[in-house]
């Protein structure tokens, strides 16, 4: 049987930028797609720590080392420019090599780098 498990979590990072007028996703400093094992196009969680939103979406590769953590498209009008958010992905394994599993999980600084 498989299950659902937390794969990957880039645990508090500032939004730094927001464009409503894209066709959708998440742009994500590179180094910390490395960092957090999230590969591009890969469905993630995206939780808003200020307002408690909550959005799955799709993530883009932004520059490496920028700090770049932009919403895209609609999800642009679910946090501001400054909010905190959590970044979450999952994976399907089975029940068995759950119990062993380690997640990555990633704490940037407050310029959202690799620390």
């Amino acid at each position: 049987m498989l299950i659902e498990v937390l794969k990957s979590k880039i645990h508090r990072v500032k939004i730094t930028q927001s464009e409503l007028h894209y066709v959708g996703s998440i742009t994500i400093d590179e180094a910390l797609m490395d960092a957090a094992d999230i590969v591009e196009n890969e469905k993630v969680q995206i939780v808003n720590i200020n307002n408690g939103e909550r959005l799955e979406t799709y993530v883009i590769k932004g520059k490496r080392n920028s700090g770049e953590i932009c919403l895209n498209g609609p999800a642009a009008r679910k946090a501001q420019v400054g909010d905190i958010i959590i970044i979450i992905s999952y994976c399907s394994i089975e029940k068995e090599a759950a119990i062993s599993h380690e997640p990555k999980i990633v704490f940037p600084d407050d310029d959202n780098k690799v620390i």
